[in-house]
């Protein structure tokens, strides 16, 4: 067996300082310090080898948490947090955590909010940094979005946002976002060792399509999921009251149809799923449009639910790319709409077709329960990281576990629906839809 990925941390220097958080070793009922040996196996999937069931691969990750000694004086310590790209639930939450972590565990009295994600760290930015310390942050987990404001661009001026931080005198930099703003984040990190400069980057992923590789889920997926379920039931009622009605939602999802496959996990009232991972036809006889027409004739209405994603192969391009460079997407949910109707038409079969999109009520919701205990930890475990002079890394779970992931790692690919896994074939046998939709 064989090391397939590099999971090692890169770290600024030896950690010399005692930490002020106090624990101690050994079972005596009370939590303990992590070492750094402390691991955890990356791939629980297993292999039979000699008559022997062993792991498939000897790759280990870094288990998150405090540490007996650190690496920053915490009384020297000026830490900058930043959120960056779409907002989403959580990130109010994920940054309380940081603060009150930083605060009142290492005595940090130095923290400041970058507005506007890494725009605010550009030398022609008007915005100026916002203070924070616990009475800023009290009770701001009960709002949606996130106090300091999110954007997206700017993240390709690396050299411009690392002066920003040496004139700053920050020494920990805490990144929130996604593919694009981790990806950011390890060109700031790759800067700062050019320069020889000593200042930790950590990043928190963020991205509501949960579509981050080697994460076993980022936050506010589990909310938005739990949004997506109203109105889908919503959807159903509309079509079961309406003659051949069709309810269509669309949720979020560029390149993974998490959501939407979860979503009608969570909601059985889907008909179809459609999701990016699952191309497939409009027309011909296993096109969508014709399915579409034997469950009216069979049962008088459908309710469909598909990813901004999906279909991107058979709606007109946008030619458009937004601040981060990403390929603006045609509306897929107005694009089937509109296709639905002509079709029907032509049948001369009537139907009344209900169109919802609720993708951004959802992003602006307050964290549900489980994505507010999620993002606390989250935030508390990217401070102890921190604060221990890791850097180029980013704090998540897997296996259950939080753990240290580098960055470069989490960005070498996306995280994607395998039609061939559990997952989707729940979704098939929920759905009832055809296993594929090309003719």
């Amino acid at each position: 067996m064989s090391m397939n990925h590099d999971f090692e941390i890169e770290r600024l220097g030896d950690a010399k300082i005692q930490s002020p958080i106090i624990m101690n070793m050994g079972k005596d009922g009370f939590a303990d310090y992590v070492e750094d040996d402390d691991r955890i196996v990356f791939d629980l999937e297993t292999k039979v080898v000699d008559g022997k069931r062993v792991s498939v691969t000897e790759d280990t990750l870094e288990v998150a948490g405090p540490r007996r000694e650190i690496y920053f004086n915490p009384a020297h310590v000026h830490a900058a947090i930043a959120t960056c790209g779409g907002i989403c639930p959580g990130l109010n939450n994920v940054i309380r955590a940081v603060v009150r972590c930083l605060w009142y565990s290492y005595g940090v009295r130095r923290i400041s909010g970058v507005p506007y994600g890494y725009q605010g760290l550009l030398p022609e930015s008007k915005w100026p940094f916002i203070e924070l310390n616990p009475d800023v942050v009290d009770d701001i987990q009960e709002k949606g979005g996130t106090i300091l404001g999110s954007a997206r661009g700017g993240g390709e001026r690396t050299s411009d946002m690392v002066d920003t931080l040496e004139r700053m005198n920050i020494n920990i930099l805490f990144t929130v976002g996604g593919d694009g703003t981790l990806r950011g984040a390890l060109a700031i990190a790759e800067e700062i060792k050019k320069r020889g400069l000593k200042i930790s980057v950590v990043g928190i992923p963020k991205t509501i399509d949960n579509d981050l590789a080697f994460i076993q889920t980022s936050f506010g997926f589990d909310t938005a999921v739990s949004l997506a379920v109203p109105v889908i039931r919503g959807a159903h009622v509309e079509a079961r009251n309406a003659i051949n009605g069709i309810g269509l939602v669309k949720v979020m999802g560029r390149s993974s149809g998490f959501i939407a496959a979860h979503a009608s996990l969570a909601q059985s009232d889907v008909n179809f799923c459609l999701i990016p991972e699952s191309p497939f036809d409009l027309e011909g006889p296993n096109g969508l449009l014709s399915h579409l027409k034997k469950r009216l004739e069979n049962r008088g209405h459908a309710v469909i639910l598909v990813a901004e994603g999906a279909g991107q192969d058979i709606v007109p391009a946008s030619g458009k790319k937004d601040a981060s460079g990403n390929v603006k997407f045609t509306d897929i949910g107005v694009f089937l709409k509109g296709k639905i109707e002509d079709y029907f038409k032509a049948e001369k079969m009537q139907v009344n077709v209900k169109y919802i999109d609720p993708s951004y009520t959802i992003r602006s919701a307050p964290a549900d329960s489980y994505d507010s205990i999620y993002c606390a930890r989250l935030g508390a475990n990217a401070v102890h990281a921190g604060m221990t002079g890791k850097t180029g890394l980013l704090v998540s779970m897997i296996n259950n576990c939080f753990i240290h992931m580098p960055i470069k790692e989490a960005v070498s690919k996306r995280n994607t629906i395998n039609t061939e896994s559990a997952l989707w074939r729940d979704v098939l046998e929920n759905t009832r839809q055809s296993e594929s939709m090309k003719n």
